[in-house]
């Protein structure tokens, strides 16, 4: 039984001066809950780290929660979307890329509430398209 998507995604190489600045950021994830028809309980939760420090928020969702956390001294940010209803994958990478100057994005997708047959099962899936993929035989 899947009870929810989660996303776990990594931007690199972003310009520094975007992973502090709150107004852009709070701009990223306003889009993202606009396309995504997500659903904000409450006031999201901000904190800016002093000097060069980066920004991390977290919005409550009545479909679960988004996060982020940036790292401007190494041009990362990594966000964290989970939702108990379906909703369509964003373009993490296009939008990243636009906003943030994201040079590379990592987008994980993860199934929540699968039992543990069901994770062998997918498990063994990607390690046989791996290995057709490489060429070799399991």
């Amino acid at each position: 039984m899947n009870v929810g998507t989660e996303w776990l995604i990594d931007a690199f190489g972003c310009q520094a001066e975007s992973l502090r600045d709150t107004d852009l950021l709070k701009s990223v994830c306003e889009r993202i809950i606009h396309d995504l028809d997500l659903r904000v309980v409450g006031e999201p939760l901000w904190h800016k780290f002093a000097g060069a420090g980066g920004v991390t928020a977290i919005f409550l969702l009545t479909e679960s929660h988004l996060s982020f956390h940036t790292y401007p001294e190494v041009g990362t940010a990594t966000f964290n979307l989970y939702c108990c209803r379906e909703r369509p994958r964003w373009e993490w990478e296009e939008n990243l890329q636009a906003s943030i100057g994201a040079r590379q994005v990592t987008v994980r997708e993860i199934l929540r509430g699968q039992t543990a047959i069901d994770d062998t099962v997918a498990l063994n899936s990607i390690i046989r398209i791996e290995s057709e993929r490489e060429g070799r035989e399991l």
